[in-house]
This record gives structure tokens, sequence and C-alpha cells, in this order.
């Protein structure tokens, strides 16, 4: 019976050793292979003898110990609509902001296609309302000049839409509004939230605001060309059009006003026209 109880014991001594979470595989047990057979039947009535208070004990806490793990360490009390990540999502399937994450040929084509609408259909008639001249360079550019504002103008909002979400994704804190603007609230985000924003606002969203400041910076330059030309494509025709204008005054004036230092006689005629009454071949 001692031998029993001693065998019994060694047996659940090795059984919790092998059932411990992380412990080592457990020793050589002192029996051949022609005992472990022998006392395959003892084995099965020696597990009934270990305590199942302390099995179902130490599973129920590593099982309390997974879910504890796996849950985030405090619920995020942010709603959905203004969560950062949800903001990410909706603003790159929304117009026009989800250009400026597109492929670059298909951004810049689109840019090009609401520049040239504007250009065609709105700047084209302006600039032939407004201008005196009607000269297709200065209709042109004044029209070029319409098309580039037109996408500056949608450049600079998708530019405040993405920098609007970069920084929330960036940031530690967020600030979030309950039912109104009344009661806005701010929460601190957690490590693993923080980094997942900080990822996705540091590989999405830069490269995005790094695209369309580029974009603002050759629309501007390109603006600016088309502006000094158009005005001086205005001044140049306005001077040619005064000088015609002092050309045909000047012609004009001939005829009835002698030019200083130089003799006339048809300006003679004009100023003392009683000295040529005589005179038929200058009658008129």
């Amino acid at each position: 019976m001692a031998s029993s109880s001693g065998s019994s014991s060694t047996l659940f001594h090795h059984l919790l050793l092998y059932r411990r979470p992380g412990a080592a595989a457990p020793p050589q047990l002192p029996y051949s292979s022609s005992s472990f057979s022998s006392r395959s039947s003892h084995w099965h009535s020696t597990l009934t003898l270990i305590p199942k208070s302390k099995y179902h004990d130490d599973r129920r806490r590593r099982r309390l110990w997974s879910s504890f793990k796996n849950r985030p360490e405090t619920e995020c009390p942010v709603p959905v609509d203004q969560q950062p990540m949800k903001e990410y999502e909706a603003l790159a399937d929304s117009f026009p902001f989800s250009w400026a994450s597109a492929d670059l040929v298909e951004y810049c084509s689109r840019l090009f296609a609401t520049g040239a609408f504007f250009a065609l259909f709105v700047g084209l008639p302006v600039s032939w309302v407004g201008s005196k001249s009607h000269e297709p360079l200065s209709l042109a550019l004044g029209a070029a000049s319409s098309g580039l504002f037109v996408a500056i103008l949608a450049v600079v909002r998708m530019y405040l839409g993405w920098a609007y979400v970069g920084n929330r994704l960036l940031s530690a804190t967020v600030e979030y509004e309950e039912t109104g603007w009344y009661d806005g609230q701010i929460w601190v985000k957690t490590a693993e939230v923080l980094a997942r924003d900080r990822l996705l606002g540091s590989f999405s969203v830069k490269p995005v605001l790094g695209r369309l400041k580029n974009s603002l910076v050759v629309l501007g330059i390109s603006l600016l060309i088309c502006i000094v030309l158009l005005v001086n494509s205005d001044d140049n025709n306005n001077n040619s059009n005064v000088g015609l204008k002092n050309a045909s005054f000047s012609i004009s004036s001939d005829h009835r006003r002698a030019i200083p230092g130089v003799y006339n006689d048809e300006a003679a005629r004009n100023f003392e026209p009683d000295a040529f009454c005589g005179d038929q071949t200058l009658v008129q």
C-alpha cells in the first residue's frame, strides 16, 4: 500500500509539472516500457485522484489572462464618425479628396480636366466680354489664368482636408463632441492606438500632403507667369493703339496747322486764306 501511494504521488508530481504553462518537459519516469503498459490502468485510476478544483482553477486563470491580454486597455469613448481612423477612410473615398491619394497620372489628368473645363466654358467667355482688343493671345492667357485659378482652389481644398485628418492621426489626443459643440471632450490615445494612427499618418497622409504642396507651387508659378504675360500683352496693345491714334491725329492735323520750322503752302493757305484768294491752283 505504501509503494502504491508513493508511485501515485510521484505520478501526480510529474503530471503537475507537465500541465504547468511554460514548464519544461517532464523528466523520464522511472518505469520501463513493459511496466508502463502494465500500469496504464493504474494511471487511469490515479488521474481520478487529481483535485479537480486546482485543475479547473488553472484553466480558468489562463483563460482570463488571455482575454485580458487581447482586450484593449481602455475602450475608446470617441464616436465612430469622429475617430481619426474612420475620418481617414471617409476622406480617402470622398470627392474630390480621393484624387490626391490616387495614381499620379490620374491625379494630374483630373486636375487638368477641371482647369480646362473652367477655362473653356467660363474663362474664355469672360475674357472675350472684358477684352477690348479681342487679341487671340490675350484671350488664351485670360482663359488659362481662370483655369489655373480654379485648379489652385481645388488643390487648396484637398490640402486643408488632408492636413486636418493628418493632424488628428499624429496627435496624441483626440478632440470630440458627444452630442454637440457645447460638450467637447478630449481623449488621450492609448499606446496601441497612437502607434497605429501615427503609422498611418506617416506613410499614408504625409506623401499626399507633399504631392499637394508640389502641385500648389507649380500651379502658382504657372498662374503668375500667365498674369505677367497677360499684363504685358495688354500694355503692348494699349501702346500700339495710342501710337496709331497719335499718328492719325498728326496726319489729320497737318492739313490745319503748320509744322514749326517747315514752310508749307497748304498750311499757309489755311492760316492766311486771303493771301491766296487769287491763286486758282491752291483753291480746293
